[in-house]
């Protein structure tokens, strides 16, 4: 088994594959490691510039379409060997060289988790820093796992840790929330930050909706998921008893001679006891569908088209 696996995903990163890969190299000169890169079908010529490496340490998995960071991020994962596992940006705006100290805290102080918090962050204030700053504010409060900066992708996990997060979707923002689910121990160090130099940021305004829908998951997941009645007949009972309440005064009304149908009220009373808990529910139920699924039968929430692999690496 390697000391380190370092898995890093990739998204038309070309100008950035031999830059850090020469990075990793240098830093990691002392420890046992290997590289895996994961591409996310770039449509550049990412997996042109990493294959052009022919680094015995360094492993490629190719997926056949676009499936996203979370997916990229769990196919690494299962792909890795080593003892410890970091998860690392392939846009050289993460350092490698903060990973032997994280390595050598998470040895000696007995952590699962080490994450890193960018200090001077070199990101657009607007786009990227306040809103940061106000997803990092809500998850903290929310789920009460206190990280600093949900958002830095350099992290160093055990490998059983990692290896158990079950990744899908686009929860690897949430990912010291699912291992706190698990009873992970969570540190957190200030590493680097650099610019990007090359290539473009794949990240938008676009991702706040998301955000928000996964954070309502991981509230479920954090509080409800063992005990998920206590949530449903909360809102049930409130609003079947409003929608009880409204038909009973609609009776009322009818007993004293009135004509209520057609009345809305009625609708909005009858629409309140079937309809009103069953939307908030059935995102819900889907992703434990999902998790379901996956779980329990093994399966992965991608499909590799191609693994090319170093030649130290066992087969």
């Amino acid at each position: 088994m390697k000391k380190l696996s370092v898995v890093v995903c990739v998204y038309n990163e070309e100008e950035n594959i031999k830059p850090l890969v020469d990075k990793i190299n240098s830093s990691l000169s002392e420890i046992d490691y290997e590289i895996v890169y994961v591409d996310d079908c770039s449509t550049d010529n990412t997996v042109k510039e990493i294959l052009k490496l022919k680094d015995p340490r360094l492993s490629l998995i190719q997926f056949r379409k676009n499936y996203g960071q979370s997916s990229a991020m769990a196919a690494g994962i299962d792909e890795a060997k080593g003892e410890y596992i970091v998860l690392l940006d392939g846009d050289l705006q993460n350092d490698p060289a903060d990973i032997p100290g994280m390595l050598k805290k998470a040895e000696e102080e007995d952590w699962d988790i080490v994450a890193g918090e960018r200090k001077n962050r070199k990101d657009g204030m607007f786009l990227r820093k306040i809103p940061s700053w106000i997803a990092n504010s809500i998850i903290r409060k929310t789920t009460d796992v206190r990280i600093r900066d949900y958002g830095c992708t350099l992290k160093l996990f055990r490998s059983e840790i990692a290896k158990d997060l079950k990744l899908y979707g686009e929860l690897h923002r949430f990912i010291p929330v699912l291992a706190s689910l698990d009873g992970a121990s969570i540190t957190q160090v200030e590493v680097n930050h650099h610019p990007r130099i090359h290539g473009k940021t794949k990240y938008g305004m676009g991702r706040v909706f998301k955000v928000v829908a996964d954070l309502l998951l991981m509230l479920f997941f954090k509080k409800y998921f063992s005990r998920p009645m206590h949530l449903f007949a909360s809102w049930g009972i409130i609003i079947t008893l409003a929608g009880v309440i409204i038909n009973v005064y609609l009776v009322i009304l009818k007993l004293g001679g009135q004509n209520i149908w057609g009345k809305p009220l009625l609708l909005l009373g009858i629409l309140l006891i079937l309809a009103g808990f069953q939307l908030i529910t059935i995102g819900i139920i889907a992703e434990l569908l999902m998790r379901t699924y996956y779980e329990s039968q093994n399966k992965t929430p991608y499909r590799i088209k191609k693994i090319t692999i170093g030649e130290d690496r066992n087969k």
